[in-house]
């Protein structure tokens, strides 16, 4: 069986792979490329970058399986591969610690101005008055809107930090005695610090109707899908004070072309790194590599 490694995979994951006699190809295709590419592989492993539509896996005339090195699947048209009886797999679990450690580092670095105080002292100014007025998380209430795997996290993260913790979501009964469901407009009116887990859209969650709701001076922190947020919205929100920071992880086009955001004095912002640890990386290609495995021992 020949798998193809579009976006690269930890050394671990390949081994287990290679030891059960599966040949690995590691090259990332262009889009165009990709088309003509696949039909010789068997499988195929794909990351953030490498997207497969139809047009791809209908060229892929011995494709047998699709697996995202990851939790989320929007890459992959994934509906229309298993319609044809193509698996498509994830690794679900591997990278939710990385993610939330994330979303505290956004929350640290908003609560106490770390990305423009940096940026302030590497221009050669000494602006302690001006980035001495920062608040502490202890104390605050975070309102976490999606407690899947990585809000769970999240919010005992937060309460080990002294923090409030409200939860909004559609589906998940609450399971956790320290935190408390409520309504997502009790959620936006109530939390000093949001944070966003849910799964990709049609339409962005935050948009200016909801921003208007906030509590003034709300931190928002968006480590799960850049189409969560109105970023227009959110710009406006952050210009007018009635955001007080914001700390972005993905966006509504990556790489994002939003300049004005990006570089807002109030804004934290990262390139996709939710996943990008050492250890998530060593956990994802394992769990994935014995998930792909297990599909094959199945057929």
């Amino acid at each position: 069986m020949k798998i193809l490694i579009a976006d690269g995979l930890d050394q671990n994951g390949q081994n287990i792979l290679k030891e059960a006699g599966l040949e690995l190809v590691v090259k990332h295709y262009e889009p165009d490329e990709l088309v003509t590419a696949i039909k010789d592989y068997d499988g195929i492993i794909v990351r953030s970058a490498t997207k497969v539509p139809q047009a791809v896996i209908d060229a892929g005339t011995k494709l047998r399986l699709i697996a995202r090195a990851g939790t989320g699947i929007d890459n992959i048209d994934h509906q229309y591969a298993r319609a044809k009886g193509i698996a498509v797999l994830n690794a679900p679990g591997a990278n939710s610690h990385s993610v939330a450690e994330l979303v505290f580092a956004h929350l640290l670095a908003l609560a106490r101005s770390i990305t423009a105080a940096t940026v302030s002292l590497r221009e050669g100014r000494w602006e302690k008055k001006t980035y001495g007025k920062g608040i502490e998380l202890a104390g605050k209430t975070l309102g976490i809107i999606g407690f899947g795997r990585i809000g769970k996290i999240v919010s005992r993260l937060a309460v080990a930090w002294g923090m409030r913790v409200i939860v909004y979501d559609t589906a998940t009964v609450n399971t956790e005695p320290t935190v408390k469901l409520v309504g997502f407009e009790d959620l936006l009116r109530e939390s000093d610090f949001i944070t966003l887990h849910t799964p990709k859209s049609s339409a962005p969650l935050i948009t200016e109707k909801e921003i208007a709701m906030l509590k003034r001076g709300v931190y928002i922190v968006n480590c799960a899908r850049g189409t969560a947020i109105d970023e227009k919205a959110l710009l406006e929100g952050l210009n007018s004070g009635q955001v007080g920071g914001a700390g972005l992880d993905v966006y509504s086009e990556e790489p994002p072309t939003n300049l004005e955001l990006l570089k807002h004095p109030r804004v934290s912002c990262t390139p996709h790194l939710g996943a990008s640890t050492m250890e998530a990386q060593e956990r994802v290609s394992v769990e994935i590599a014995e998930n792909i495995l297990k599909s094959i021992t199945k057929d």
